[in-house]
């Protein structure tokens, strides 16, 4: 009976650490009498009744470290029973003896969602991102707000280099401009690149490669980035190693060495050239301080990843702390590093907008499928001009410079003829570089207008200038179908080309060829009449050094226009339409 009554006792006492098990009808499985028996050797309650919560806590005033419930076929030995009893008398000395599980309270989860695009964040997802206005870009992004958090890009730059990072001096004060610049060398300041390919990058840089200067290149998939960037770590190293300075470090998370070196023989490049595959940023820093090399390359940013931050290699938290951790580092150092960067497919460089405000360049490849041409445009530039633009063609020993640029997106005519029909010379600008480009156009009479197609030049320019054709200059396009061409594939966005497009249409139109060695410039309004445009002057020297004939601007350009270098160049200036007509689709011109 005594073991009975002690079972019941240790029933309640397990009971009562798990407040959810309590179950008072659990005391009246056994008899009534040892019910009573229990009453009696068991602390009486104050107030309120048996198997009550509120019973139990004025017997227990603090929760007890929930047990393992006991078997019930195990049998309690004579020393659990002394036990027991000691529980009994004093129930508050049980907690003494009991061991507390400390469990860790685990960090707070955030969820946000950050956009692909801009890096905006969020609380909640959008369909289109409330900043940037793009669909399908806010991806769900875990931040952990616990106290031990990860280690930013710049704390990992620190410690990556350790001691051998220039420690900042204690008597650091603001400088005056005068005595900043004060025996400072611009000329030797910056790191020439030598060669035809290595002035067109110098000048498109301002003027050479800057030290400590964070570049970042982007371009379309298989345009020829890692191929640039390569034949640049090539000149650096040909200058550094005939002076005895430190190497370049060219590190790839997407390729191995024997791929690089593949490439480096097809390039035939044979230089000082160091190179490393890691995606890890400490250990590439690492690596990378011990040689001190004057320039490193890092292909590319969204392989490359921080362990202590959140996220895969290409997030938006990774590609930020990553260029924050090597920002950090060539500011410190002094190296140059330059970094790859994929693109979307829209043509943006992928991860967050603020990629492109850390860096110091930005630069994009540009280029057709099927063309060898390939243009390096300066977006950015803290040490030069963004005017600046390289034109290379890609060939089977690498990137070359382009030795008439403004004439490669001319095509050859027939050899039998001088003059050809609906086809109109523009003269475009891009950047500080003059372009020459073709314009074709092909009308079609008694043929619906729905059939219109235009390659190279938007849908609502080519519709606005048949509009003014027909409405100002007379001509009956209302049931023609009209076809616009921009040769080689080019997209013409500049309003200089408009007159070259109305020359064009009128030559179809008219079955009247413009003559061999015309050219237009000038923009053309809804009134019919020819409006100025920039750099007019540099146009028309471009024109007369290629040894064009004759030239169709607008009328204010005369001011402006000088007659030297112009002796065997004819301008000709119109107020409107009906003059560029008149003054070109003449009888005395046919040919």
């Amino acid at each position: 009976m005594r073991r009975l009554l002690r079972t019941i006792l240790i029933a309640q006492k397990v009971e009562l650490r798990s407040p959810i098990g309590i179950i008072p009808s659990s005391i009246s499985l056994y008899s009534t009498d040892s019910a009573e028996a229990s009453e009696a050797e068991a602390p009486k309650p104050t107030t309120q009744s048996v198997g009550s919560w509120s019973t139990y806590v004025n017997v227990y005033d603090r929760p007890v470290a929930q047990q393992p419930e006991p078997s019930a076929q195990a049998k309690p030995s004579d020393e659990d029973e002394d036990e027991d009893e000691d529980e009994d008398k004093n129930p508050s000395s049980s907690r003494r003896g009991l061991s507390f599980t400390a469990t860790r309270r685990k960090g707070k989860v955030k969820t946000q969602w950050v956009c692909q695009h801009c890096g905006y964040t969020a609380g909640q997802w959008w369909g289109a991102c409330p900043a940037c206005k793009v669909a399908g870009t806010m991806i769900q992004n875990n931040d952990t707000t616990a106290a031990d958090k990860h280690r930013g890009g710049l704390v990992v730059a620190e410690d990556a280099v350790g001691t051998w990072l220039p420690q900042r001096s204690p008597e650091l004060r603001p400088l005056k401009l005068v005595e900043v610049n004060r025996g400072f060398d611009l000329e030797k300041w910056r790191i020439p690149l030598f060669g035809s390919l290595g002035n067109e990058i110098s000048t498109l840089l301002g003027g050479g490669l800057v030290p400590g200067s964070l570049t970042l290149v982007g371009g379309d998939p298989g345009i020829g980035k890692s191929t640039l960037l390569l034949q640049i770590a090539a000149m650096i190293a040909k200058e550094c190693s005939d002076g005895g300075a430190p190497p370049v470090v060219y590190v790839s998370g997407e390729e191995s060495l024997q791929q690089i070196g593949t490439r480096a023989d097809r390039l035939g490049i044979q230089s000082n050239i160091y190179l490393y595959s890691s995606t890890d940023i400490e250990d590439l820093l690492m690596k990378t301080h011990r040689l001190s090399p004057r320039a490193l390359v890092v292909d590319s940013i969204q392989t490359v990843y921080l362990k202590t931050v959140v996220g895969s290699a290409g997030a938006v938290t990774q590609v930020r702390e990553c260029t924050a951790a090597l920002m950090r580092f060539a500011k410190t150092t002094n190296i140059s590093v330059f970094l790859i960067g994929h693109v979307t497919k829209s043509g943006d460089i992928a991860g967050p907008r603020v990629l492109e405000h850390m860096v110091d360049v930005v630069l994009y490849m540009e280029g057709e499928k099927y063309s060898p041409y390939r243009m390096l445009r300066a977006v950015k530039n803290r040490f030069g001009s963004t005017d600046e633009l390289a034109v290379l063609e890609m060939s089977q020993s690498g990137l070359q410079t382009v030795s008439n640029a403004s004439e490669m997106f001319l095509t050859q005519h027939h050899s039998d003829s001088n003059v050809l029909t609906g086809l109109a010379i523009a003269v475009i600008m891009d950047g500080t570089r003059t372009f020459l480009i073709e314009i074709q156009a092909l009308c079609f009479s008694k043929c619906s207008v729905s059939s219109s197609v235009y390659n190279g030049i938007e849908a609502n320019k080519a519709n606005m200038i048949k509009c003014v054709l027909m409405k100002q200059a007379g001509l009956l396009l209302q049931e023609n179908a009209m076809f616009l061409n921009v040769v080689s594939g080019l997209t013409m966005t500049e309003t200089a080309g408009d007159l070259a497009i109305a020359a064009a249409i009128c030559s179809s139109f008219l079955e009247f060829p413009i003559p061999e060695g015309t050219a237009f410039i000038g923009e053309i309004g809804l009134g019919g009449e020819l409006r100025m445009v920039p750099r007019i002057d540099k146009r028309i020297n471009t024109l007369a050094k290629l040894g064009y004939r004759m030239c169709v601007v607008p009328k204010q350009a005369e001011k402006l226009l000088g007659t030297e270098g112009l002796e065997k160049l004819k301008v000709v200036y119109c107020n409107d339409l009906k003059e560029v007509i008149n003054a070109v689709f003449r009888r005395d011109n046919r040919c």
